[in-house]
């Protein structure tokens, strides 16, 4: 369907939702409280955490990027329809938190709200979690659509593909290995493994994802790990990133190239636990690493979703 021609469309509000980082290192206290459902971390953790930051240059890029992203997506938006659709950008643990921007659409003028979580996966950890916190937000006059995943998303697939493809041409000439040395490792982050007891799709659909893109870009041999576990005394989903890559020398392999495909920009859990801990011990065990670099302003994955967006609203009215 398409909009009538002889009327302006009511705005529909979208709002687009990110996990959150400190936008200045006083922050960093509180947020880590907000994580960690109101309770302070100890100094010893709340140490750490800052030395993290400072390996890192200080603040993680996520707001950056995040904010980048919202912008792309409202360009891509107004070239297809002009007018039609307001962004709003909102956040799980940090300002604007996403009850606040929730509540600005709310009072946008819009009636029809689209929610999109910048995370191709769905869990009942993650993206529910965003959703559920709109749909009580929002009135229940306000219909709401929920984009639950976008794991299989053309434009996504193909720009991972890609990003493999030269990264790993990259490798190859200034490692001098060969193409059956080097595993390539599909990550995302890692979840309680509570979640399998229920059946959570969250790993099936990043499996899913290495797969298409396996086939985008003509990969052989892959595997998955997962990365950045929660420090509880829970199990969560593994394996872990730096157990698979202290397997790879026991199996003749001699680099390892990353596509963190759970995670749409650099932030904490790339620069540092990929960057610099899978990378120094990658470094240790005699490997040869590198790791993709994520769409942060890459107006193609904006496009796309747009598109996905544009979709999610017609396929409402039908």
């Amino acid at each position: 369907m398409t909009p009538q021609s002889n009327h302006t469309p009511a705005p529909v509000g979208v709002l687009i939702m990110a996990y959150g980082t400190p936008a200045k290192s006083e922050d960093i206290e509180s947020y880590y409280t907000h994580i960690r459902h109101g309770h302070p971390p100890t100094e010893e953790l709340l140490a750490e955490l800052r030395g993290r930051y400072q390996a890192i240059g200080g603040l993680s890029p996520l707001l950056k990027h995040t904010r980048t992203q919202v912008e792309g997506i409202q360009a891509a938006l107004d070239a297809r329809m002009p007018g039609h659709y307001q962004t709003f950008l909102g956040m799980k643990h940090a300002d604007p938190f996403l009850e606040a921007s929730a509540s600005e659409l709310a009072h946008s003028g819009a009636n029809q709200a689209i929610g999109l979580v910048l995370a191709p996966h769905y869990s009942s950890m993650s993206v529910a979690q965003y959703m559920q916190r709109v749909q009580k937000t929002l009135p229940a006059s306000l219909h709401f659509t929920a984009i639950e995943s976008w794991h299989l998303l053309l434009g996504y697939i193909t720009y991972l593909a890609e990003q493999i493809l030269h990264t790993r041409e990259r490798l190859l000439k200034e490692s001098g290995i060969t193409e059956e040395q080097l595993e390539i490792i599909f990550t995302a982050h890692s979840l309680p493994a509570r979640i399998l007891a229920n059946n959570d799709p969250y790993p099936r659909q990043l499996r899913e994802t290495a797969e298409a893109v396996a086939r985008a870009a003509g990969l052989t041999h892959w595997s998955i790990a997962w990365q950045s576990a929660g420090r509880t005394a829970d199990p969560w989903i593994g394996p872990d990133i730096l157990e698979v890559l202290r397997e790879l020398p026991h199996k003749g392999k001699a680099g390892a190239l990353v596509c963190p495909a759970g995670f749409v920009s650099d932030h904490l859990e790339v620069l540092y636990d990929l960057d610099i801990e899978a990378s120094q011990l990658a470094a240790s065990l005699g490997l040869a690493f590198a790791r993709t670099i994520l769409p942060n302003d890459n107006q193609r994955v904006f496009d796309a979703l747009a598109e996905m967006i544009i979709q999610a609203e017609y396929e409402t009215l039908i």
